[in-house]
């Protein structure tokens, strides 16, 4: 009877403790992130992937700079500061976003999005060998769950390896995992407090998009805009304003007003809403083995990284 209680309580009662722009938010982040893949894959399909990141990260830029102008916050941060926010752009938005957007190009949206949430998984390894975490019982399950679900994603597939641009696909997106896992434990080890978060992001979009748009034009093999599709010219522009500004604003909010863990809780939901639309929207096929991996790994990550009131949905007293 007391768990049916607590039950209610996580999902029914203690969402009135949470605000409407709260609510809003976590809408925000859970479904916009979650069609980020889908919208990479739509943007992949016309437009060379170094310009698709490049000019999603330029264009938020864009964005934000008459934002930070009329809030008179667009300044000059330093030098030390702006080292930290060009190494934090190399590994998280040139690194991890610009690889996925690489590796797309050859995988198809759901399989990048359900190994891209292996990515808690080598963050906790990475914490581990530096000493932030501590490896457990419940750790060695959570593991064993993860690498069960990837032994389920390649059971009829194997043979596809033998397919140089599905390996290389895979051998990149795994190097995007890699940098999204070091930019998050840089982050971690930084102990900084983050008095300007858009103006950081501003300088990081900046930065991300110049760079990439420099990839772009030296490692495309064919640079023609007239085949650019308007579908692909969409996307980008989605993937701009919605995954990256509106999203960022939103995921900081929240940030401030509930336990980083509990945010966390929409990475799982973000995977989910990605394999559905890949399905729904480009007809990607989805087998029983996939789905039956896709609960084995977001079910082992959840274990990796559960915490005690995790699930206690209520905001932050101010």
């Amino acid at each position: 009877m007391s768990k049916t209680r607590d039950f209610w309580n996580i999902f029914v009662f203690n969402s009135f403790h949470l605000t409407s722009k709260t609510i809003i938010c976590i809408f925000i982040v859970a479904i916009v992130w979650g069609t980020t893949f889908l919208g990479i894959k739509i943007g992949v399909e016309t437009v060379p992937p170094w310009f698709v990141a490049g000019l999603r990260q330029f264009l938020a830029a864009i964005i934000l700079f008459p934002i930070l102008l009329f809030k008179k916050e667009l300044k000059w941060i330093g030098w030390k500061k702006l080292s930290i926010q060009m190494t934090l752009s190399t590994l998280m938005l040139i690194g991890a976003n610009g690889l996925t957007t690489v590796a797309e190009k050859d995988l198809t949206s759901s399989l990048t999005s359900l190994i891209s949430a292996l990515s808690p998984v080598f963050i906790f390894i990475g914490s581990m060998i530096i000493g932030m975490e501590k490896f457990t019982f419940r750790t060695l399950i959570g593991l064993l769950m993860g690498l069960f679900g990837v032994v389920f994603i390649f059971w009829d597939g194997i043979n596809d390896l033998a397919n140089p641009d599905y390996r290389n696909g895979l051998l990149i997106l795994l190097l995007a995992i890699l940098c999204w896992g070091g930019g998050t434990i840089y982050t971690k080890k930084l102990h900084s407090e983050n008095n300007n978060l858009f103006l950081n992001l501003f300088y990081q979009f900046a930065f991300a998009g110049v760079v990439q748009l420099i990839f772009a034009f030296t490692f495309s093999e064919e640079i023609n805009v007239a085949k650019w599709s308007a579908q692909s010219i969409s996307a980008i522009v989605y993937l701009a304003v919605f995954g990256s500004v509106t999203a960022f604003f939103a995921y900081h909010y929240l940030l401030k007003t509930l336990l980083p863990t509990q945010v966390s809780i929409l990475s799982y939901v973000n995977t989910i809403i990605s394999i559905f639309l890949s399905w729904l929207i480009l007809g990607e096929t989805i087998s029983a083995k996939f789905i039956l991996a896709t609960a084995f790994i977001i079910c082992g990550v959840f274990v990796i990284n559960y915490k005690p009131g995790m699930l206690k949905f209520r905001t932050k007293q101010s």
